[in-house]
Formats: structure tokens, C-alpha cells, sequence
């Protein structure tokens, strides 16, 4: 087996900050997508990541009080050198031999430091299962089904240079919570009604409703409630994402790295759980609003006791894409699982002009027509 190629001198922008060598022939695996295994692209050495040395523990919750008061065992906690991004401040993990890059978030140059960050180390991963050739394609159908795209950004993506892999991070959070309320209770009913109109004398139906106080409990667990744990992407884009299958989350491993580039997260723990307790805030008022029945609700007030709160660190899998076209950044995002596509909406003017040309051709047209009629 002849040796493994070079290191560049240069290391690539795909490059991860884990690595591991094959036994085989001593270069780097690269977790493959499509096979869900690592990969060495040299000797083509395969390694299961679900058995053998590769195979993870349990996924388990941790306690969220311990972690806010930062008693969790120093065995879940890590170290990690990362590079902040001037320009979206998205921190991305970068190898310790790279030492320029750009941002993959939104292709701002980046010069990487010597700063490190401790944070919370994964508990679950979400194996990437789009491989870059599908989610470049997915991403170029995606641009050519806009109306008024300009046709050279599509070429331009299409042809341009590869998409970067990226585990952004998220918190997730179960709770138990038991909310008690009080409202009223909307009945709705009809009366009959006599007017006169054009001279005669009509009736109709009119709704009234009758509200009665009420008062009542609910409950509910909630499992998994998803909080984005990083400011390197606009919140529409993320949400745009989901849903995502959690089902399929895998007990973290760093091999799952092998290849792509993990995110550090910037959402701290006690701003996630905020962020969920408005999602749990929204089902807890449906729930009310089920509980209190009737045809109309209205709800005086809601008291919620929290307990039993469990939280996860994981990452997810994005295909990410950052092209500077006639002096404008277009960033697009593949769900690295489903495939899904979301971006920033280019629009042609030259594309938008003509139509508006078209269209008042037209117009001109039918008039014409008309007045020769």
C-alpha cells in the first residue's frame, strides 16, 4: 500500500477539527453520509461507528439545575479552540494547523486565534444523511424554481466551490409541568331579530354568548423541546429547517465529525431554557383553551409550576453555502438530514423589468383589441 498523500499546506475550508487516521493506511477517515460509516478515501478502509470500537454509550439527559449551578462532573465538560466570526459572530471549531480560513456562516475572511472555549460537551448527534452532491443539487433545483432568480447566481452556485458541512448546535429540554387557570367559558347562542328594509318587515338570526367562570388544571411532559443554540444563522432559516427527526439522534461520538466542522454554541443554557418555556408557554395555553371547551375562551390568568427539568446539548447537521455574487452574500442551508432548502431570495432586476415590460404589452394589447371592437 503505497503512503497516504501530503497534508496541504494549506488545509482545505471542509476540514474538521477532528481527525482520525485510519489504521489501515494512516490517513484521515471522513464520516460518509451515505454509508453511515467513516471512510478512508485513500485505501478505502470502512469502520462501522454503530459496533465495534466505535460503538456509544446510552443517550442520556443531564440535570439542568446541576449544569446552572455548575456541578456537573468535569467529565462532561470540554475544551475546544474556536474562532469567532467578526461579522455574524458564529464560533466555529477549526483544527490546530489552520490558520486562515473564512466564516462558513457568511464568507467573511477569518484569521483564527488562540481562544478556547469550555462548554458543555454533546450528548446526541444527528449523523449526517445528505451527502454535498445531493444537497448541492437540492440547492441549485431550489434557485431554479424561483420566480425572478437571476439566472447567473444559479450558474454561478452551480459551478461554484464546494458546500461546508457544519453540526450546528442546539439545546434540547423535557420538563414536567402542572398549570392551574382561570377564564370563562363562551357558549354561543341565537336570537331572533326583527328589522324592516326596502319597506318590509325581515328577521335574523344574531349570535350572543353567554361566558360562565371557570376554573381547572392541566398538566403536561414535554419531550425535547428545541432550542437553536447559536446566532450564526437568522432564526428564519433554522426554524424554516425543521422538522427535524429526532428519533434518529445518536449517542455523540466525535468520529461523526470525521470530515465537517461543529459549531460552539452561544446560546447559553439558562437563555435556551427561556426560549423553550415561551414554546411550552403557547402548548400550555392550547391545552387550556381544549380544557376549558365551549365555542369561545378567554383566560384570566395561568399559573405554572416547572419541575423534573432535563436538558440535552446536540448537533445537527447543515449543508451550508456562501457566495458573494455582484457584490451582494446570497447564504443558503440544506437540512442535512431531509434535504430541505432555505436561502436568501434572490431577485433579478433585469428579470422584473422585463416581466413588468411583458405584462404592460400585454395590457396595451387588450385595450387596443377592445377599442377596435
Amino acid at each position: 500500500m503505497p503512503p497516504p498523500p501530503p497534508a496541504d499546506s494549506a488545509p482545505s475550508a471542509l476540514e474538521g477539527s477532528h481527525r482520525f487516521p485510519c489504521p489501515n493506511c494512516g490517513a484521515d477517515y471522513r464520516f460518509d453520509p451515505d454509508a453511515g460509516a467513516l471512510i478512508c478515501d485513500h485505501c478505502g478502509q470502512r469502520e462501522d461507528l454503530r459496533g465495534g470500537p466505535w460503538a456509544g454509550s446510552a443517550l442520556q439527559e443531564q440535570d439542568f439545575r446541576a449544569a446552572l449551578a455548575e456541578q456537573l462532573p468535569e467529565a462532561e465538560m470540554e475544551v475546544t479552540r474556536v474562532s469567532a466570526c467578526p461579522n455574524c459572530a458564529a464560533q466555529v471549531e477549526f483544527d490546530p494547523d489552520t490558520h486562515a480560513s473564512e466564516c462558513p456562516f457568511c464568507a467573511t475572511p477569518v484569521v483564527t486565534g488562540t481562544g478556547s472555549n469550555r462548554h458543555i460537551k454533546p450528548k446526541g448527534v444527528l449523523p449526517f444523511a445528505v451527502t454535498e452532491r445531493a444537497a448541492h443539487k437540492a440547492m441549485t433545483d431550489w434557485l431554479g424554481g424561483l420566480w425572478f432568480a437571476p439566472g447567473g447566481l444559479r450558474e454561478y452556485a452551480r459551478k461554484g466551490r464546494r458546500m461546508q458541512g457544519i453540526y450546528v448546535p442546539y439545546w434540547t429540554y423535557d420538563a414536567q409541568t402542572r398549570s392551574r387557570y382561570s377564564g370563562q367559558r363562551g357558549t354561543v347562542y341565537y336570537v331572533t331579530e326583527t328589522y324592516r328594509q326596502d319597506g318590509k318587515t325581515r328577521t335574523r338570526q344574531v349570535p350572543k354568548v353567554r361566558w360562565t367562570a371557570v376554573s381547572g388544571r392541566v398538566q403536561r411532559f414535554f419531550d425535547d423541546v428545541l432550542v437553536l443554540a447559536s446566532k450564526g444563522l437568522p432564526k428564519r432559516y433554522t426554524e424554516a429547517l425543521e422538522p427535524w427527526d429526532l428519533s434518529q439522534l445518536e449517542p455523540y461520538q466525535p468520529q461523526y465529525l470525521a470530515g465537517f466542522r461543529a459549531e460552539a454554541y452561544t446560546v447559553d443554557l439558562e437563555t435556551g431554557f427561556a426560549k423553550a418555556g415561551q414554546r411550552m408557554d403557547r402548548a400550555i395555553e392550547r391545552d387550556v383553551r381544549f380544557d376549558i371547551g365551549g365555542d369561545r375562551q378567554r383566560i384570566a390568568g395561568i399559573d405554572t409550576q416547572v419541575s423534573d427539568v432535563t436538558f440535552k446539548h446536540i448537533l445537527l447537521p447543515v449543508w451550508m453555502a456562501a457566495y458573494k455574487y455582484r457584490g451582494k452574500t446570497y447564504r443558503f442551508v440544506i437540512n442535512g438530514q431531509s434535504g430541505r432548502v432555505q436561502g436568501e431570495r434572490p431577485y433579478s432586476a433585469v428579470k422584473i423589468a422585463a416581466a413588468a415590460l411583458a405584462a404592460a404589452v400585454v395590457i396595451a394589447a387588450i385595450a387596443y383589441f377592445a377599442g377596435q371592437q
